[in-house]
């Protein structure tokens, strides 16, 4: 099964937090915050959202920064997935 976005929604798959810090030290599971890049799976088709003409500025295979809160998580085949809307994306990560 795949999920297919509408309108200006994308669906992401959150990155794997860092499991040491750039010094060395090893990050135990409590330690972790919870990580805010994530990875494009999916996008939608862009058009008209609200009265409004919506261009999608962002692909499948791009990393974002998103919002600590943003989203809707589903989880599908036992992999977690999250639906946001571009404007929750805050930066593409290059």
């Amino acid at each position: 099964m795949t999920i297919k976005p509408l309108a200006d929604r994308v669906v992401i798959k959150m990155v794997e937090a860092e499991e040491t810090t750039k010094s060395g030290i090893i990050l135990t599971a409590s330690a972790k915050e919870k990580p805010s890049v994530a990875e494009i799976v999916a996008v939608g088709p862009g058009g008209l959202v609200d009265g409004k003409e919506v261009k999608m500025n962002v692909k499948v295979g791009d990393r974002v920064l998103i919002s600590k809160y943003a989203g809707t998580e589903v989880k599908l085949d036992d992999i977690e997935y999250t639906i946001l809307k571009q404007s929750d994306i805050l930066a593409i990560v290059e």
